[in-house]
């Protein structure tokens, strides 16, 4: 089975107020679903109010992303699933609850990892 990177960047997510409690409360109840499913690996999003760090391989940081990306922020699940159409249909179950279109990215097996 391959694991499934479903995101979105924050600037997708348009809905305020009693709205977005709904979504909160319907995306919870689909990470549920997941985990019962057993498909769930993780899901989280970026704490947007902590600034990136940029690390040197030689432990040198300096504030701040890569300056020439756009900002990596938004929601990530991560789920574990025999074929591609069924992280679309996972896709499409967490982009219904988010009120917001979901990017799906297949992880490359690493044996190593």
């Amino acid at each position: 089975m391959a694991k499934y990177l479903i995101s979105f960047p924050s600037a997708a997510m348009l809905v305020t107020g009693d709205e977005l409690l709904a979504a909160g409360r319907d995306a919870h109840a689909v990470i549920e679903e997941a985990k019962a499913a057993g498909v769930y690996v993780f899901a989280g999003g970026i704490n947007e109010s902590v600034a990136p760090v940029l690390v040197a391989a030689d432990g040198a940081f300096a504030e701040g992303g890569y300056p020439w990306a756009p900002p990596l922020n938004g929601g990530f699940t991560v789920l574990e699933l025999p074929t591609r159409d069924d992280a679309i249909a996972w896709a499409a179950r967490i982009a219904q609850a988010c009120r917001c279109e979901q990017e799906l990215r297949e992880f490359q097996f690493d044996p190593q990892s």
